[in-house]
């Protein structure tokens, strides 16, 4: 009876890591922009500062301290075994761009090898996917 408790007590551990950084505030930096086809093939690269805060039912995203958008957050999945380094978020949201036009959009976020990508995809726009490559990806508090 010990041992089966001991092996459920692992497995609940184990879960609660996989899960940690799910459900919480966090904020990520970059410094390059990806535009790409549908078919994945770079259109153009640009060379900017994107802040993107992503908290339990909100997002917002800033590029160069200046264009800004935000957003709801309608449907979420999460799993990283190893937080902020190896996993996958998959974001479906509404964001409002500066002109206030409400877009879908599904955001991926993927770490592998300790790098950590975002895919920006907006309904209705599949010639201009945008990805970029954390440069940082921390809890804010």
């Amino acid at each position: 009876m010990k041992r089966i408790a001991f092996i459920l007590s692992l497995l609940v551990a184990g879960t609660t890591i996989s899960f940690a950084q799910c459900g919480k505030k966090f904020t990520i930096t970059t410094s390059k922009t990806e535009h790409m086809d549908s078919s994945g093939k770079v259109t153009r690269t640009d060379d900017e500062k994107a802040v993107v805060v992503i908290g339990k039912a909100d997002i917002n995203i800033s590029v160069n301290d200046d264009h800004k958008m935000t957003g709801t957050i309608k449907s979420d999945t999460c799993n990283w075994p190893v937080a902020y380094k190896e996993g996958k978020t998959v974001i479906k949201a509404v964001i409002a761009d500066q002109n206030g036009e409400d877009k879908n959009v599904t955001i991926t976020i993927t770490g592998k090898d300790g790098k950590v990508t975002l895919l920006f995809e907006m309904e209705g726009e599949p010639d201009d996917r945008i990805r970029v490559a954390a440069d940082k990806f921390e809890e804010t508090v």
